[in-house]
């Protein structure tokens, strides 16, 4: 278990490694000058060098990479252009509609796949089974930005039920800001649910036709025993696997909906700076999704341990 543990740790490592190496190399790329692209048309000679040394782009390659996994190594994610505040202070900012919106978006389709999803695997060929498969393909093939303007026209505009847009006001309780999150889960909620239970129907399948599931209907267990404790327990790594993935999605896909739906989250952050140009913003953010899909992968990876012993050995 301890190797198991340590190749996982090791795997990180590499992997974000790679993920700084790359967003280093991109900004290094972008035609032009990066300062002077960050600044636009309008920049002085003076303002470009200044903020070119700021940056450390008046450096040799080499010294700008050590720089840069320097400054990492501290949690520097440099600074805002037009913030003027840290990035990660700005991050942290906008960190709590998202992280919200994507744990309610999580649960959602976690509460409408998994249910349908082993349901269908149990009555395979059935009526039930061939609507929830193509349920789910119809609900893969649908935007999540389409869906959201969809629900806000006929939920908020039309019925009044919901708020168009907006996370509420600065003294809003947590009932009211999950309030203003509840169209926008539920348009990430409903697509990202395709895939889980395409996933969980999958992965009962495979395990219902097993010989322990024949033995254990033939010393007289009760159908439900069967199925919810002997196949979903044994078919679970495949549907982690998938619900972790779809939290990582949720994380990186959140930011059309955020867009479209008005929220002050790291999505429609991303967004801002992406038409600012503000580089040091879009670079911070990618490196806290990437180490977020890999601490995520990571959890994933101990769950394992909890839910199947043979991983241990």
């Amino acid at each position: 278990m301890i190797r198991y543990i340590f190749q996982r740790l090791l795997g990180m490592i590499v992997v974000m490694f790679l993920v700084v190496t790359i967003v280093f190399i991109i900004v290094r790329v972008t035609p032009g000058d990066p300062a002077a692209v960050m600044l636009g048309p309008d920049a002085t000679p003076q303002d470009i060098a200044d903020l070119r040394a700021s940056l450390g782009l008046d450096r040799s390659i080499g010294a700008q990479y050590l720089y840069y996994i320097g400054q990492l190594l501290k949690g520097d994610l440099g600074q805002s252009i037009f913030l003027s505040m840290p990035v990660t202070s700005a991050l942290l900012d906008r960190a709590e509609p998202t992280f919200f919106l994507t744990i309610f978006s999580l649960a959602i389709a976690s509460l409408i796949a998994l249910p349908i999803g082993i349901y269908a695997a149990y009555r395979r060929g059935s009526f039930v089974d061939q609507a929830a498969t193509t349920l789910a393909m119809f609900a893969a093939s649908i935007p999540s930005f389409w869906l959201g303007l969809i629900l806000i026209q006929v939920f908020a505009v039309r019925f009044g039920l919901f708020p168009v847009s907006g996370y509420g006001g600065p003294g809003s309780t947590f009932l009211d800001r999950m309030y203003h999150l509840t169209l926008p889960a539920f348009a990430l909620g409903i697509v990202s649910s395709a895939l889980i239970l395409r996933f969980t129907r999958a992965s009962m399948l495979d395990v219902l036709g097993d010989d322990y599931i024949r033995t254990a209907r033939a010393k007289g267990l009760i159908e439900r025993r069967v199925v919810l404790k002997h196949a979903l327990k044994n078919a679970l790594i495949p549907i982690l696997t998938v619900l972790g993935l779809t939290a990582a999605v949720l994380i990186s896909g959140a930011v059309v909906t955020e867009t479209v739906f008005g929220l002050p989250g790291v999505g429609n952050l991303v967004v801002s700076a992406v038409l600012r140009r503000d580089y040091p913003v879009i670079q911070g953010a990618l490196l806290v999704i990437a180490a977020l899909y890999v601490l995520i992968n990571f959890a994933i990876d101990m769950l394992y341990l909890l839910v199947d012993p043979r991983v241990r050995y």
